[in-house]
Parts: C-alpha cells; sequence; structure tokens
C-alpha cells in the first residue's frame, strides 16, 4: 500500500550516481534527511545511519525504455477523414442509407 513513507526525492550526486533521500524522515538535531542506503549483503540500512557521501546511499541510475510517439499535424488527419468517405462504406445522411461512389 502506497502511503507517504513510500516518497523519496531522487537527487543526481557529483559523481553521476543517483541518491534518494525520505521526504518524510529528517534527523532530529540537525535536520539533515535520512538517505537510503544498502549493505554489502543487500539489507537495507537505518536511515539515520546512512550519509549521501557513502557508497551504500549511491546507486546507477538505470535508463527507462520510454516509447515516443508522434504526434499527428492537421494535414494527416484530413487526409485520414477523407479516406474514411472515399472508402465506398455507406453513410447515414437523414435517415437513408446512402453510398458514396465517386464516379
Amino acid at each position: 500500500m502506497f502511503t507517504p513513507e513510500c516518497k523519496f526525492k531522487e537527487s543526481v550526486f557529483e559523481n553521476y550516481y543517483v541518491i534518494y533521500s525520505s521526504t518524510v524522515y529528517r534527523q532530529q538535531e540537525s535536520g539533515r534527511a535520512w538517505f537510503l542506503g544498502l549493505t554489502k549483503d543487500g539489507h537495507v540500512m537505518k536511515g539515520n545511519r546512512v550519509k549521501k557521501t557513502k557508497p551504500s546511499s549511491h546507486f546507477v541510475p538505470r535508463p527507462i525504455e520510454v516509447c515516443m510517439y508522434r504526434e499527428p499535424s492537421m494535414h494527416e488527419i484530413e487526409e485520414k477523414q477523407r479516406s474514411r468517405k472515399s472508402s465506398g462504406t455507406p453513410t447515414m445522411n437523414g435517415g437513408k442509407a446512402v453510398n458514396q461512389d465517386s464516379s
């Protein structure tokens, strides 16, 4: 279940690694953010023990594959509408079926 604890701020560090900090939790005395970190065994570290300069909090960014779609131009939309009209399919005209022959 998604809660505010699941929200993290993503930042790119100086060495181009990505670090994640909690949007909810902070150090009580200093106000420093809690960072997400993993031990060498892959276990989650306590947020108050992780610093942004430690390698345990640096993650390699993974590129996301995004499908880019080109927005159709008005010319292409008009062409599609014209091809539908001249396709020979009957259309309704005042309740009567009319065949559109371009002869």
